[in-house]
């Protein structure tokens, strides 16, 4: 492919504090290849999210330190970045189901270099699991909080811990919940104040809005 197909953004980092990231789920491998290699010539690591198993199978073999989750589809070609923000960011999930939310917002925030822990299964439909880990859940500096069905779990946080709350809706449900709608709507319309909502399934969204805040809290 042309090198004029795509137009890469070098200069993200130095605006934003964050290195540009590259979506796979809708690129040939002859792009990603391509793509992967300008950045590596740049001495820069990159990271893809949303790409497909088979496309990861057939990334350039000579590419070093290719790593590659299979549950969030996450791909990480090169370190980790390294960073001196200092805050830790909690990733609270509902269900298991949730993984796939969790460990995408969870493997972006390593890439920046920004410290993250994951809390999983701890649902309103078995509250008193939530109740178990409340301590460990208000010990972190932001909350990134993810559920499918209802979505009823970042208002239960949201009225027991005071941190920045960023609610995740899932597609995970049955009936009229399995494609997420309902869990955005329930996270819109919270009566818990204060809590932030991205898109659904976006835990890479998360993960930057959790980013830009500490970066700007730490940058003052």
């Amino acid at each position: 492919m042309d090198p004029q197909n795509y137009n890469l953004d070098v200069g993200r980092r130095e605006r934003l504090g964050f290195p540009e990231v590259i979506f796979g789920q809708n690129k040939d491998v002859h792009t990603l290849n391509s793509i992967i290699g300008a950045y590596l010539e740049k001495k820069e690591s990159v990271l893809i999210t949303r790409l497909q198993p088979e496309k990861h199978e057939s990334l350039n073999p000579d590419f070093s330190g290719i790593f590659y989750d299979p549950i969030s589809s996450v791909c990480i070609v090169g370190e980790h970045h390294k960073s001196n923000l200092v805050g830790k960011v909690g990733i609270v999930s509902a269900g298991t189901s949730d993984e796939y939310v969790v460990n995408e917002a969870y493997y972006c925030l390593q890439y920046l270099g920004i410290e993250a822990d994951k809390i999983q299964d701890v649902g309103v439909a078995g509250i008193h699991r939530l109740m178990e880990r409340l301590e460990d859940i208000k010990s972190f500096d932001i909350l990134i909080v993810v559920a499918g069905f209802e979505g009823a779990l970042p208002t239960a946080i949201g009225g027991l811990a005071p941190q920045p709350i960023i609610a995740v809706p899932t597609s995970v449900g049955t009936g009229v919940a399995r494609d997420g709608t309902v869990a955005l709507h329930s996270m819109l319309s919270s009566c818990a104040n204060g809590i932030s909502v991205v898109n659904i399934d976006n835990g890479y969204g998360a993960a930057m809005a959790a980013f830009r805040i500490l970066n700007i809290v730490n940058n003052k």
